[in-house]
């Protein structure tokens, strides 16, 4: 259980990016509002940031930041990923924890989260419990696809997506140009395959637990021991 802190205030939205790429992190962002500012929300036109350009999304972003009271992100990367999986820990169970320490530090009176659990309730009642606080009276409002009914999940939506592409272009810059890390994309996919074909060390950026990639590692694993014959 969490020590008491300062009063519960005001309303916020969290939400991730990243959830299935096999490169780069997952973001999880947590976006609190006060009174006024959350009436004005709507306002905003906000939209679930995958329907979003990425152009868009920045001038999305720096609206939001401009009328937010406050802005809590979180990072998961992929060799973190990897490591607890490989304890056994699902990424349902990462998110949660990030989800607990983003409603902790931003202790809000109300909290709109997009569930990751295929039972939404008990992805936000093990919120609730674990965080602590239900207890102090916040309440939390759990449900599949909430960046898509509620503009202040929808904020936090376009905040985590945007750091995840920020980050991401940082890695192009470090490791080449992979495309946007998801397992949909050729050239993400091309770019697993010819590490794996080189020889090379995975960078820390793959996540080397994901099956789409473990496939391409087990495919060219036969490949060549099929030539060795």
């Amino acid at each position: 259980m969490c020590p008491v802190g300062p009063s519960l205030f005001g309303t916020v939205g969290v939400d991730e990016a990243g959830r299935g790429p096999m490169i780069g992190p997952l973001v999880v962002c947590g976006v609190l509002f006060d009174d006024v500012s959350l009436k004005n929300l709507p306002s905003l036109g906000l939209r679930d940031s995958k329907t979003l350009s990425p152009t868009r999304r920045q001038e999305y972003a720096e609206l939001i930041e401009s009328h937010a009271t406050r802005i809590c992100t979180r990072y998961i990367s992929a060799s973190e990923i990897d490591e607890h999986r490989a304890r056994g820990v699902s990424l349902n169970e990462l998110e949660i924890r990030k989800f607990i320490e983003i409603l902790q530090v931003l202790r809000p009176l109300v909290a709109y989260v997009d569930a990751a659990d295929v039972k939404a309730k008990r992805f936000g009642d093990s919120i609730g419990t674990r965080s602590g606080l239900w207890n102090e009276g916040c309440k939390i409002v759990s449900e599949h696809k909430a960046d898509t009914k509620y503009p202040i999940v929808s904020a936090a939506s376009i905040i985590a997506k945007v750091e995840r592409d920020r980050m991401i272009s940082q890695f192009h810059e470090q490791y080449g140009d992979f495309g946007s890390g998801y397992p949909s994309d050729e050239r993400t996919v091309s770019f697993v395959r010819e590490l794996v074909i080189s020889k090379e060390p995975i960078p820390p950026i793959i996540r080397r637990s994901w099956e789409s990639v473990k496939r391409i590692v087990a495919e060219l694993e036969t490949k060549q021991t099929i030539l060795d014959l």
